[in-house]
């Protein structure tokens, strides 16, 4: 029961730092939410072809200067992991791509 109230006292401070978050990095919040409808709008199959073509091939240099800032920046990687893991996570899941 303490866990339960616990839980629910910490959603609205959840919510506030994602807010924060999402202020503090406007351009990591865009390209997030572009992943998200990305995943989201897109079928299982269209995710395993892109999946298997995507194997072995070069990152694009915009991707990767992209991955470089999250390396860099660990308080924007921190902010970017969790606005994109619940969604994509939950996706890949349905489509059978994670266990």
């Amino acid at each position: 029961m303490k866990m339960k109230v616990l839980l629910l006292a910490a959603l609205p401070l959840m919510a506030f730092v994602n807010v924060a978050a999402a202020q503090q990095y406007p351009i990591m919040e865009e390209v997030a939410d572009k992943l998200i409808a990305k995943y989201q709008s897109e079928t299982c199959e269209q995710l395993w072809q892109q999946r298997a073509q995507a194997k072995g091939k070069p990152r694009p240099e915009r991707e990767e200067r992209a991955i470089r800032l999250l390396q860099e920046d660990p308080a924007m990687r921190q902010a970017f992991i969790n606005r994109i893991s619940g969604p994509i996570m939950n996706k890949m899941f349905q489509c059978g791509m994670i266990p």
